[in-house]
């Protein structure tokens, strides 16, 4: 699977005044199926992090006020473009918890959608436990619980 990918295109603007990088591939393609895709790259040689959105016309990836009027971007400008998901992905991931969540697709689909933050703290509360098996299967079993309910952090 592609994990980063480049492309040339130009800033759009929806009918609601949003302004966006439209997106030319499905991103549940190139990144795998989830809810929500977390992006990092740049826009127009200009760093950029966000998460893709659906359009009438397909994907993209929103480009605030406060960015554009930073780095001056209008619709109608033509861009190059480099996006990379955020995070670890579930290629990344100890092969007990992949296991886990892809036995509970529910609670799979939940941390897929989550901002790296979040990922990467699930997942260091899961190391601190690999020396010990038994903590790390009660660990990952109760994360995967928590995922489920879509607690986004361990309480």
């Amino acid at each position: 699977m592609t994990t980063t990918r480049r492309f040339a295109t130009t800033v759009s603007e929806d009918g609601r005044g949003r302004v966006f990088v439209p997106i030319p591939f499905d991103p549940d393609q190139s990144w795998g199926v989830k809810v929500r895709h977390h992006i990092s790259g740049t826009v127009g040689g200009h760093a950029v992090r966000g998460a893709v959105e659906k359009f009438e016309a397909g994907h993209g990836v929103v480009l605030g006020p406060a960015w554009r009027r930073d780095h001056e971007l209008v619709p109608g400008d033509a861009v190059e473009v480099v996006l990379t998901p955020e995070g670890p992905q579930r290629a990344d991931l100890a092969e007990d918890f992949a296991a886990a969540l892809d036995a509970d697709p529910e609670a799979g689909a939940f941390f897929d959608s989550l901002a790296q933050f979040y990922r990467r703290a699930y997942l260091r509360w899961l190391d601190g436990a690999r020396r010990r098996p038994e903590v790390r299967a009660a660990r990952i079993a109760e994360v995967v619980g928590l995922l489920r309910a879509g607690v986004k952090q361990r309480p």
